[in-house]
């Protein structure tokens, strides 16, 4: 078993947090030049979080791994392998501390102008409708206040469903349908920001409670305080505290996702995911599995 471990010191602990996943891919026949692309590394500081440790070990010692910060300062697992016959599994640990936070994060002064967090994407492009919303909700709000406007909006504005909507719907056709999942919130959310000229980014991570993982959303503002990222949680319509852990920040889902990559092989793939959140003598468990 191949693994692949960073060790980091913090003090003042506050909540200390374990979270242990597997992913795991299946295949019909060998399959060859397998790269995989793993964004399961809670991020060292952000905010009031602080990472203690992180490992990962891949089920085949001939695996060869790295880990390497992306442009937006993430930790990347990149995982390469010559051949795998059937499955091959990824296993990852991280020991995090989250100290009392407002869910508010210290940004560069840039990022309130970093065109990637203004522009839209394909899954966050408003259509004339949301267009037309945001333009509406921002008549008499500005700054964090219009953010909160907004994620109250797209928290009514849709329903809670799972398996009506995909890693590629946009905020548009999940808007119109009414329904889909944390991701679709996030994206609605990102849409009307950055349709008024607040900028925003989708946040990866964890929240407390919840089998699965979890996205969000932070608004880059200016204030007393200096440039922040504000988190928001449009999927429960609040501010996002210390029961949240941030793996990673992008310009969309696409930027984020845990997993991703290609292989050679004339066959399909499945992938298994499980997850174990401990948090003091709390567990949270949850199991996914998509295809």
């Amino acid at each position: 078993m191949k693994s692949l471990m960073l060790s980091e010191v913090t003090s003042d602990d506050v909540v200390a947090y374990r979270i242990e996943q597997q992913f795991r891919y299946s295949y019909e026949s060998t399959v060859h030049n397998v790269r995989e692309r793993l964004v399961v590394a809670p991020r060292r500081v952000h905010g009031g979080q602080r990472r203690r440790s992180f490992s990962i070990a891949v089920e085949d010692a001939l695996a060869v791994s790295s880990l390497s910060p992306d442009g937006f300062g993430n930790d990347v697992v990149t995982v390469t392998l010559d051949s795998v016959e059937s499955t091959v599994s990824f296993m990852s640990s991280a020991d995090v501390d989250i100290h009392p936070n407002s869910g508010r994060s210290s940004v560069c002064p840039t990022a309130l102008a970093d065109i990637r967090y203004l522009a839209p994407t394909k899954l966050t492009r408003p259509d004339r409708r949301l267009s037309q919303i945001a333009a509406d909700i921002a008549r008499g709000a500005s700054g964090e206040s219009l953010a909160a406007l907004i994620c109250s909006w797209t928290h009514a504005a849709i329903e809670y469903g799972y398996g009506t909507t995909s890693v590629r719907t946009t905020a548009s056709e999940a808007a119109r349908g009414g329904r889909g999942v944390c991701q679709d919130f996030a994206h609605i959310m990102i849409a009307l920001c950055r349709s008024v000229g607040l900028p925003a980014r989708y946040v990866s991570g964890h929240m407390v409670g919840e089998g699965g993982s979890h996205a969000w959303v932070e608004v880059l503002l200016a204030d007393e305080n200096g440039p922040s990222a504000i988190a928001f949680d449009p999927t429960h319509n609040r501010r996002v505290s210390e029961r949240y852990l941030t793996v990673a920040v992008g310009r969309d889902y696409a930027d984020v996702a845990p997993t991703s990559g290609t292989f050679e092989g004339a066959c399909s793939s499945m992938l298994t995911s499980a997850k174990r959140l401990f948090v003091r003598e709390e567990q949270e468990t949850g199991t996914a599995v998509s295809h």
